[in-house]
């Protein structure tokens, strides 16, 4: 095993978590979410996404939200830019990152962006060129790396050329993404595998939903092949739309639990953590689908 001695985790709640939320959430309970995340200790942040607000209404407050969090220093602050229209506006919010996506399923590229992959890297292009040129970082999140809700199984040779096209046009870091939680360990790691023959593992993240309870041992599989960066959402928050009974990303709770538990180094207060995940989980009036939090959460009130 080639376990890290830290881990960096991208929080994903804000924006991967809630643009699937049929109830508006204000942009002050956003810009508080991310507020209570980084003063819990999380230095990387996917704060909104800049897309149509006719496809995502949820995040037609993206330039509100931006403006109004408190940025901090040495916390990275990521918005998701699906065409050079969307990059455009996202510059006038200044962010540290931008992140494009793109699937190793064809299928689940004509679903979810209406065109194939081939289509999608050539729209992404000029996005990433753009977004180099001015100093901004560019993270691209490839989807359906093991599981496609239309097309089963992902062989990790789709997922290598998937990984190669991004490295092609300039994508600096990969997330490795179950987004229907279908992945078990192995597959996982065949999928990171493949990822690794273009990109090294300093830049190479697992993103793990937990539809079928495997996030955490996916998260490990990660683990003890060196991976130190992964993405997750407070209070499990999210979903995928066009994934039939996919249920959210692992809790980052769930995930800093897990990692404190076996020594390595988060920066995470995981109180803080919990509290932010409650604040959010109480305004949408569900409770957290995070393990960890309701057994310390049932731990603190019994005290």
């Amino acid at each position: 095993m080639n376990l890290p001695h830290q881990v960096k985790l991208v929080e994903v709640g804000p924006r991967d978590g809630l643009q699937n939320e049929k109830q508006t959430v204000p942009a002050a309970v956003k810009i508080e979410l991310v507020n209570r995340l980084q003063a819990a200790g999380l230095k990387e942040i996917e704060v909104t996404s800049f897309v149509s607000p006719k496809w995502v209404p949820q995040m037609a407050d993206n330039a509100e939200v931006m403006a109004g969090i408190t940025r901090l220093p040495g916390v990275r602050y990521s918005v998701l830019t699906p065409n050079l229209k969307g990059f455009e506006a996202a510059l006038l919010s200044q962010p540290d990152e931008i992140v494009v996506f793109g699937a190793a399923s064809e299928a689940f590229s004509q679903k979810n962006i209406n065109c194939s992959i081939a289509e999608s890297i050539e729209r992404f292009a000029p996005v990433v060129a753009a977004a180099r040129a001015a100093g901004i970082s560019v993270r691209g999140a490839m989807s359906c790396t093991v599981g496609c809700p239309y097309e089963g199984d992902i062989a990790p040779e789709r997922v290598g050329r998937l990984a190669r096209l991004m490295k092609e046009i300039g994508v600096q870091r990969v997330d490795v993404a179950d987004t229907i939680g279908v992945g078990t360990p192995l597959k996982v790691q065949r999928a990171i595998e493949a990822t690794q023959a273009h990109f090294d593992l300093d830049h190479i993240s697992g993103h793990f939903h937990d539809t079928y309870g495997q996030a955490l041992s996916n998260t490990l599989a990660a683990l003890q092949m060196g991976v130190w960066n992964f993405q997750s959402s407070v209070a499990g928050l999210g979903g995928c739309p066009y994934a039939k009974g996919a249920t959210g990303n692992v809790a980052t709770e769930d995930v800093v639990y897990l990692l404190h538990g076996m020594g390595i180094e988060t920066g995470v207060d995981l109180d803080k953590l919990i509290d932010a995940g409650q604040f959010i989980s109480d305004f949408l009036q569900r409770p957290t689908h995070s393990r960890v939090a309701k057994a310390l959460f049932t731990k603190r009130t019994a005290s």
